[in-house]
């Protein structure tokens, strides 16, 4: 969904933190970074993944020890995520996270490999925000959420650009909604919106016919799924998200 909720909803992401002491007078925070993503009608999304720094209240930045290297979206999907980077803070508030991207992201497309041309990565990095105090002994969750699908602009002449749409997602205080369709290898996008807020939330299903919805504030939602023509949406209306579950809408039939 979303989800460059770096889900990268690329998924894309989660960060953990916790606290402890150093030396009796210098708090220390572990934090990590984890990546998640939607699926998306590609073959492969690959970002180069380069660095991943943080930045406090009052203006500090950190940078992290990152995993580098080529990550492919599409492997994150529908719940999966990857740890991309790792460290021990000395900073109790994070406002940002910003994501620096190398120059060798590409997107396969029908089996034929194009370059992402990403400009605004590359200069600044993608910066999200986060705006979070870390407190001793609480243990945080939070994904980047990565949504391939709405990153990648097709720009005609067979180029396509990475405008990054990345969503923050705190595990400890958001639900999912999940479910199967049938016949399993149809396209289709899901559409999860709270009827309270009328914000909404959506994911593409996969090749195997899954979809998960993540991220979702606790509330009461109406759930769409919209196959490709001839086949008509299908709705599914007062769905409970709860905070830290799942709710499982079984397989839906077209």
């Amino acid at each position: 969904m979303k989800k460059m909720k770096i889900i990268f909803s690329f998924l894309v992401l989660g960060i953990v933190m916790i606290s402890c002491n150093n030396d009796g007078n210098t708090s220390s925070y572990p934090y990590a970074v984890k990546m998640t993503d939607a699926p998306g009608p590609y073959t492969k999304v690959n970002i180069d993944l380069q660095g991943v720094e943080v930045t406090g209240d009052a203006g500090q930045t950190v940078t992290l020890n990152v995993r580098k290297g080529i990550y492919n979206l599409l492997d994150f999907s529908n719940g999966a995520s990857t740890l991309i980077a790792t460290d021990s803070l000395e900073i109790s508030k994070v406002q940002q996270i910003r994501l620096i991207l190398g120059t060798n992201n590409t997107v396969v497309v029908d089996n034929v490999t194009y370059p992402l041309s990403t400009p605004s990565a590359e200069q600044s990095g993608l910066k999200l925000q986060v705006h979070q105090t870390l407190e001793q002994g609480i243990l945080y969750s939070v994904l980047l959420d990565f949504d391939a699908n709405k990153s990648i602009v097709n720009t005609g002449n067979g180029t396509y650009k990475l405008k990054p749409v990345i969503r923050t997602i705190e595990t400890a205080i958001s639900g999912n909604i999940k479910g199967k369709i049938t016949p399993a290898g149809s396209l289709a996008v899901v559409t999860a919106v709270d009827i309270l807020t009328n914000l909404s939330y959506s994911t593409n299903v996969n090749a195997s016919g899954d979809f998960l919805v993540m991220g979702l504030p606790s509330g009461t939602y109406s759930v769409t799924i919209t196959p490709v023509l001839p086949l008509l949406p299908v709705t599914k209306t007062t769905i409970v998200v709860t905070t830290g579950l799942t709710t499982n809408l079984g397989t839906i039939a077209f």
